[in-house]
């Protein structure tokens, strides 16, 4: 059996300028970075604002398992699928973060003969996004430890510096780090702090920023620090705004690549759903939408994360609204959140998938909530037995929704036909009607209680001292009327991951509560959640490798 990498090197891609032919992209709306991957020119969006919408496909998932799910699998398997069936089908999708791909995940680019290409360009350096958006967030950085050490005209109070500095990789050692150490020469010593990129405001700004301009005055109103009379200071007050733009005018256009059957897909902007917001940016969804029949696009781990973010954040900027939600499930999956150790999966155990399922049940009722019609797709493994398929199917029906057994993994776009033909038929026959779950004009702890009382089921929240004072201070300074992204763990609908299924009668404890005014949301911090990952005792790093051609290897 071939490996996700060995599939994707044998592919038999198409210069990315016939990719781009056949969606209206004409060659000279394309910035090439080689043959098969290029980035689309501003006067290409400007273009095809003005075409009318093609309908959108929201793809989400239950809570991430170490069973693995398939969502970015299921994604792109059923753009192929639509391909097939004769619709202008378009695909978009975050950019992987090298932190994963290095550490626990590896690869991002789908699975098995569900694939985007060219993998291992994509998996790395790709067209350096991410490398700009990391200069960009260390260059006001660096500008706000030069200001203080040549006068601090600002007075800016060292002690309350928020802005972090970020890298793309995981790296636990520099979560808390002193710098400025070694005399006057080198700084004013302070304590800071780094987070990986993908959880950076910058990244946030990018995904959510409609063009330069919109970016510059989003990058010019990030909160950096604070006076000592407790005033805030801006990015525009240390004048950093512009080079900042400067430095992502590339990163800011759209990547189009291509899948193994040649389905265009737009990739760009990867902010992590656990702890940023989760969605690829406005400007690729919206191309994406504005350029095919059926747009499809993805949100980050479950739905009660990226999904939940993609409605009440990304929506509510943008104006984007899906006409349906796909949430991908796995009979594995299922069972382990019904108590079967990971170890134990392959075996049937029909008890455990109908105790575990319930997770699957409050993710539909949540996407049901926002007045989206909802399809399972059932990513189907081998080891699944035809009565724990039926269960699923069966269950699923009970909740008023179709299931499709979904075997992309193996079939490529032929095993989504059944997937997509249950979406559109759902696009067809049940006319979305757009609800978010709270209204932005609620404080701040009425907004996240929202989130945790109706998404994730909980019975309240408690605030730490410090989260309070938070509160109290955004609202004081009339910041407190904005969207709410909590980061939380993945791996469970509360904020304690070993709470698998359906928990009940928990509460969420919110540590922090942080500004990303250029962003133009409020972050809550939940449970014990990272900024900065760290690798794992072994690292997907150590099994990646090259060779004297060039070939990589081990990269998933």
């Amino acid at each position: 059996m071939l490996s996700d990498i060995e599939i994707a090197q044998r592919a038999e891609m198409l210069h990315i300028r016939d990719i781009a032919e056949k969606t209206g992209i004409v060659e000279d709306d394309l910035e090439y970075y080689g043959k098969y991957k290029a980035k689309i020119s501003s006067d290409a969006i400007k273009k095809a604002d003005g075409n009318e919408n093609g309908k959108l496909i929201l793809v989400t998932a239950i809570n991430p398992t170490p069973a693995g799910e398939g969502k970015t699998t299921v994604t792109i398997g059923l753009g192929d699928a639509m391909t097939r069936m004769g619709k202008k089908t378009f695909i978009a999708l975050r950019e992987p973060s090298l932190g994963p791909v290095m550490g626990v995940k590896g690869g991002a680019a789908g699975g098995g003969y569900a694939q985007i290409v060219p993998m291992e360009d994509i998996n790395l350096h790709f067209t350096g996004d991410m490398h700009a958006i990391t200069a960009a967030n260390n260059l006001l950085s660096a500008m706000i430890d030069n200001h203080i050490q040549k006068g601090n005209l600002l007075n800016i109070d060292v002690t309350n510096i928020v802005w972090k500095r970020c890298l793309d990789m995981n790296d636990r050692a520099l979560r808390n780090v002193v710098i400025g150490m070694g005399g006057k020469i080198n700084g004013i010593p302070r304590q800071d702090s780094f987070m990986i990129t993908v959880a950076s405001e910058v990244m946030a700004i990018l995904c959510l920023a409609n063009n330069v301009e919109d970016l510059k005055t989003r990058l010019g109103n990030i909160i950096v620090a604070y006076k000592y009379t407790g005033e805030p200071v801006y990015a525009r007050d240390l004048k950093a705004e512009g080079a900042m733009a400067a430095l992502l005018k590339d990163a800011i256009k759209p990547n189009i690549v291509q899948t193994l059957e040649h389905t265009p897909c737009f990739v760009h902007g990867g902010p992590f759903a656990n702890i940023a917001h989760g969605c690829n940016s406005v400007q690729a969804t919206k191309l994406a939408v504005k350029l095919g029949d059926y747009a499809i696009t993805e949100a980050g781990f479950g739905a009660d994360l990226g999904a939940e973010k993609f409605m009440d954040i990304k929506c509510r900027m943008s104006g984007l609204r899906p006409d349906a939600v796909v949430i991908v499930a796995t009979v594995k999956a299922l069972k382990y959140n019904g108590g079967v150790a990971k170890d134990d999966l392959k075996e049937e155990n029909i008890d455990a998938l109908s105790k575990g399922i319930v997770n699957l049940e409050k993710h539909i009722e949540n996407m049901q909530s926002f007045g989206t019609p909802v399809v399972v797709a059932l990513n189907r493994f081998a080891t699944d037995t035809d009565a724990e398929l039926k269960t699923v199917i069966d269950r699923c029906a009970s909740y008023g929704v179709k299931c499709a057994l979904c075997e992309v993994f193996a079939k490529g776009g032929e095993g989504g036909i059944e997937l997509a033909e249950y979406v559109i038929d759902a696009i067809e026959n049940k006319p979305a009607a757009y609800v978010p779950v709270y209204d932005t004009e609620s404080s701040i702890e009425e907004k996240v209680n929202a989130i945790v009382t109706k998404v994730y089921g909980g019975s309240g929240v408690v605030f730490s001292n410090k989260a309070k004072k938070e509160i109290k201070k955004l609202a004081e300074l009339d910041l407190d009327k904005k969207p709410v992204c909590i980061a939380k763990t993945q791996y469970s609908l509360s904020d304690n991951p070993s709470l698998l299924g359906r928990p009940t009668d928990f509460t969420v404890e919110i540590k922090t509560i942080r500004i990303s005014n250029g962003a133009g949301f409020i972050v809550a911090e939940a449970g014990d959640i990272m900024t900065m990952p760290g690798l794992p005792k072994v690292p997907a790093a150590e099994n990646i490798d090259i060779n004297e051609d060039g070939i990589i290897s081990g990269l998933f």
